[in-house]
């Protein structure tokens, strides 16, 4: 396929971003094709730096734990705990040990230090508390916000004592067996007491919504943020755990779901308060379906970005990440009539493609998609370029 594409390249930096775009979004979203590689890191933290000091983003979010992302960001904002510590306990999916999320948070730091609040750079986990061997106890999102709501609103209002959730709760084994993802029977999710959890959620989140005015003026916008967060995850939580006890064909696609639509909620209400970057696997800030095979089926469901993309409009972009080669895992150089192919016959070691542009350079005639042999990498779906940005596009990833 011999196509004219150089035109539709430009350096990595945070200008060159900004013209593919309308206007500033509220979401800026870059995609990773694989997790942990070195120098697909190296690019995002350099884009993600000038676009914090050159576009006022004010708020990083990572596919990571959200409630433990709670202790990066206290980290980032105010230096409580060490960077030792946040790394170790402050990300989810063994992320904290990437030297590229390590140099992230360093910076960030020492970005925000003797900085007014309002120029600090904040730190998000949107993910939900969930690992591909099951998911969390509510414990800590649900006996949070009830002790939110206990201290601002009156207590005769609160659907239940603090020691009935503890009852119900039990202990947080229960919740986290492993078993229990690939075995129904083992799953606590709907138990006589995960039952009555999710009724007794519904009515706190339900009081927490009723009571803002009073809420806003007795704390602050920040303590009703993060009581919506716990809200939130006490919600997915429980409703993931649900799923998890179903054993009809249905069960594998409800927790697809389920997983990017808690992504999209707290997504959505990070929008809410100011300009946020997002980095996550392009999987999840696509457009467009995702798409695996689970159990020897086929699986497909909507992505965070396709469910944000419907709400936000203009005001969501998403930048794929494309990469060329990564030996150390059997991805070689590209076919040469792949679209990593035509990128990677371009002279640069990454780039910011146009995406429109080069789609306006293909024509009708889309790239044959690359078939990876590495299951830890996900090549970019041709078909999916009209509904993306642009390209970030790292020719080489050696290993860390």
């Amino acid at each position: 396929m011999a196509t004219d594409i150089k035109g539709t390249t430009h350096a990595v930096e945070a200008c060159a971003v900004m013209k593919l775009l309308p206007r500033r979004p509220r979401l800026l979203a870059l995609g990773e094709p694989t997790h942990g590689a070195g120098t697909v890191l190296d690019a995002r933290n350099k884009l993600f730096r000038q676009l914090v000091e050159q576009e006022g983003y004010r708020t990083i979010a990572i596919e990571s734990d959200c409630l433990m992302g709670l202790l990066v960001d206290a980290y980032v904002t105010s230096g409580t705990g060490t960077l030792d510590e946040v790394m170790e306990h402050g990300f989810s999916h063994e992320w904290g040990a990437f030297a590229g999320n390590r140099e992230l948070v360093r910076w960030m730091r020492a970005h925000n230090e003797d900085r007014p609040a309002s120029e600090r750079v904040r730190f998000s986990g949107f993910d939900g508390p969930l690992e591909i061997t099951g998911a969390a106890s509510p414990r800590q999102a649900l006996t949070s916000l009830h002790a939110y709501l206990s201290a601002h609103t009156d207590t005769d209002l609160l659907p239940c004592a603090a020691g009935t959730l503890d009852r119900l709760l039990g202990s947080d084994e229960q919740w986290a067996e492993p078993a229990a993802m690939m075995d129904p029977a083992r799953s606590f999710g709907r138990s006589a007491e995960a039952r009555e959890l999710r009724l007794l959620t519904d009515d706190l989140v339900a009081l927490l919504d009723a009571r803002t005015p009073q809420l806003i003026a007795s704390d602050s916008h920040e303590g009703l943020h993060l009581a919506r967060l716990y809200g939130r995850t006490a919600v997915g939580l429980l409703r993931y755990h649900f799923w998890m006890a179903d054993t009809s064909p249905s069960r594998l696609p409800w927790l697809m779901s389920l997983r990017d639509s808690m992504m999209a909620a707290n997504l959505l209400a990070l929008a809410e308060q100011g300009p946020a970057l997002v980095n996550a696997h392009n999987g999840h800030l696509q457009r467009d379906r995702s798409t695996t095979r689970m159990s020897g089926r086929p699986l497909e469901w909507w992505s965070a970005g396709a469910l944000v993309d419907t709400r936000l409009g203009e005001e969501y972009a998403f930048l794929a990440t494309v990469l060329g080669t990564m030996p150390h895992h059997g991805v070689s150089t590209p076919p040469p009539d792949s679209l990593e192919g035509l990128l990677y016959a371009l002279p640069d070691d990454s780039r910011v493609v146009d995406a429109a542009g080069l789609a306006a350079a293909l024509g009708g005639t889309r790239p044959a998609p690359r078939v990876s042999p590495y299951y830890g990498y996900s090549p970019l779906d041709p078909a999916h370029l009209d509904r993306i940005d642009g390209l970030v596009f790292v020719k080489d990833v050696p290993q860390s």
